[in-house]
């Protein structure tokens, strides 16, 4: 490995991204037209990939199609999903369409072309660490060759640095028990994360259980079940929720997603946003009505003449434990009922944990001690304009919904926040940020006057 090393002249950027997922490379958009914002953003993949294990055939996002990397911030940039249509032929089809919701694939290469636009942006680039040098901000970040291996380092400076580092797929602990105690010889358990260069082997498992209760869990299920019931592969979904429950869309509640209730969300004791954050899933982890009403229609057409569905729907059950039953070759799943109080075994050949993700502090932040702010947990503490340190130097995207609330990991609202980071990194409104949105007042008025 080669000693630290100036890069790109060793200059001070006003900028320094780390993570070029949507929201980082939302971030790097809108920084591009900006004559007083020098920006750079590194990332340790070769190139732009949004969540391809689940790259599901008709699969749509679940926000219109305006909810794109810009628009909401600036209609007329260059680099709006409108554009991209444009420009790839597709924008009278799409109309044809009558749909504001793009396929999951197409946000995928909507994202990819305006990457490829883009001279900000350097792959492979894994950051190590960011710290503190005179009044900037030093990142180093190891360089990657094709195969992953570290070719070498880089040093670049800003005057901010912004995390969009996303977050990491999460495993309950019986299953991440069960997953690293597996040998390469076991049937998969997987994150729903890995889902489509595993569905082959899926089908061919004899039996798998999904264990989930939000879009990813609905969308795996209903993909397997009918090849699954052709192979004579059983498919169980077991969810802790009550019930499956349908994401809320109505008018008033979208108004949440919005400056004026991440006020109020701000507002509140942190024992109470807690609380509040699990209460509010249904806002934004809930499963669409259509795909809902789908997967009944599909469990009716494969159930005519009587025949029987090789599968089981479970609601309000948790798996509390687990193990491979290494005689049969099977994963041994202990279940327990949530009103009811009682406990079963559940035995299949495969496990897929549609469970989500997690945001949490990076490790390349140590650094910096006690200049980033956390709160009672350990988590890093979000101030309401997206920074972690009293300098107000160093921002973050997507990991302040334990802050924030539902705003956080809603595409919509990236560039909203967005524009209000570069307000803070210009000092001036670059993209007009708008503090009043929504008819309903959240909280009380001042009076009643």
């Amino acid at each position: 490995m080669s000693a630290p090393a100036p890069a790109d002249d060793a200059r001070v950027h006003d900028l320094v991204g780390i993570g070029i997922g949507p929201f980082g490379l939302g971030m790097a958009a809108l920084s591009e037209p900006l004559e007083d914002v020098d920006a750079i953003f590194l990332d340790q993949a070769p190139g732009f990939s949004w969540h391809p294990g689940m790259m599901l055939d008709g699969a749509t996002i679940q926000v219109p199609f305006l909810a794109d990397l810009v628009t909401m911030a600036d209609p007329t940039s260059r680099f709006s999903f409108l554009q991209f249509l444009k420009e790839t032929g597709r924008l009278y089809p799409f109309y044809i369409r009558e749909s504001f919701y793009p396929l999951r694939s197409e946000y995928d290469r909507y994202c990819r072309w305006v990457a490829e636009q883009l001279n900000t942006l350097r792959w492979r680039r894994r950051v190590r660490a960011v710290q503190e040098e005179g009044e900037h901000l030093l990142v180093v970040a190891d360089v990657l060759d094709a195969e992953g291996a570290v070719v070498g380092t880089e040093e670049h400076r800003g005057r901010h640095v912004v995390l969009g580092v996303g977050t990491r797929p999460v495993l309950p602990p019986a299953l991440a028990e069960l997953a690293e105690a597996a040998d390469a010889s076991a049937p998969p358990v997987i994150h729903s994360s890995q889902y489509l260069p595993a569905r082959e082997q899926l089908l061919d498992a004899g039996s798998v259980t999904i264990v989930g209760s939000g879009q990813s869990a609905a969308e795996i299920y209903r993909d397997l079940l009918e090849d699954a019931a052709a192979r004579g592969t059983r498919v169980d979904w077991v969810t802790r929720s009550p019930r499956f429950f349908p994401m809320e869309y109505t008018k008033l509640t979208l108004e949440m997603t919005s400056p004026e209730y991440t006020d109020l969300f701000r507002s509140l004791p942190e024992e109470r946003r807690e609380s509040l954050g699990r209460e509010q899933r249904t806002l934004y982890k809930g499963i669409s009505g259509d795909l809902i009403d789908d997967i009944h229609d599909l469990l009716y057409r494969l159930s005519q003449g009587g025949a029987e569905v090789p599968t089981r729907l479970l609601t309000d059950t948790a798996v509390t434990a687990a193990r491979h039953d290494a005689e049969t070759g099977e994963h041994v799943l202990t279940l327990e009922h949530g009103e009811l109080g009682t406990r079963r075994e559940h035995r299949t050949h495969a496990v897929v944990a549609a469970t989500g993700y997690r945001s949490s502090a990076p490790a390349l932040l140590a650094p910096l001690g006690e200049r980033i702010r956390r709160d009672s947990r350990g988590r890093l503490d979000v101030s309401r304009d997206y920074t972690i340190d009293d300098q107000q130097r160093i921002h973050v995207l997507n990991a302040e919904e334990h802050t924030h609330g539902v705003t956080a990991p809603d595409l919509g609202f990236g560039a909203w926040r967005a524009s209000v980071v570069l307000d803070a990194i210009t000092g001036r409104e670059p993209y007009p940020i708008e503090r009043r949105i929504a008819f309903q007042t959240f909280g009380l008025p001042a009076d009643d006057a």
